[in-house]
């Protein structure tokens, strides 16, 4: 009997951690974005499987006005695959913690994003940006 029960217990823990894998969404950090006025720290972001908050590219990160005396506002634009940018803005002067998802309603999940942090100029000059950022997670070969 305690040849079965054992037999039983390991099936469950092999059984149990491939759909721990399998569940696991892919995760990692964001390197800092840093351009002249703003500033994208401490960021990370997960691509979440199917089924589990949309499917969604959900992120996180620090956005800081580095440069409050110039009255020019930041913001976080992001991409998610086949739809327009989608703009976050910050707080003039301060630091805000932002944490959103993104996902498209159509999809079950999402494997394909892009994020930049800018300063906002105004109309007559151009904003200034960080480098592009681009995630991608295949889910085929997860």
């Amino acid at each position: 009997m305690k040849k079965v029960v054992l037999g039983v217990a390991a099936l469950s823990l092999v059984f149990g951690a491939a759909v721990a894998a399998f569940a696991s969404p892919q995760q990692a950090r964001i390197p800092d974005l840093l351009s002249r006025g703003v500033e994208f720290t401490d960021a990370s972001y997960r691509f979440n499987r199917p089924g589990v908050n949309h499917g969604a590219f959900e992120w996180r990160g620090l956005l800081t006005d580095a440069l409050p005396d110039d009255r020019h506002n930041v913001y976080v634009d992001v991409k998610i695959e086949g739809h327009d940018w989608v703009r976050y803005y910050g707080k003039q002067g301060r630091s805000v913690l932002l944490h959103k998802s993104n996902w498209d309603g159509a999809q079950r999940y999402t494997g394909d994003a892009r994020l930049r942090v800018c300063r906002d100029r105004g109309s007559l000059r151009p904003d200034n940006c960080a480098p592009l950022q681009i995630l991608s997670y295949d889910w085929d070969h997860a």
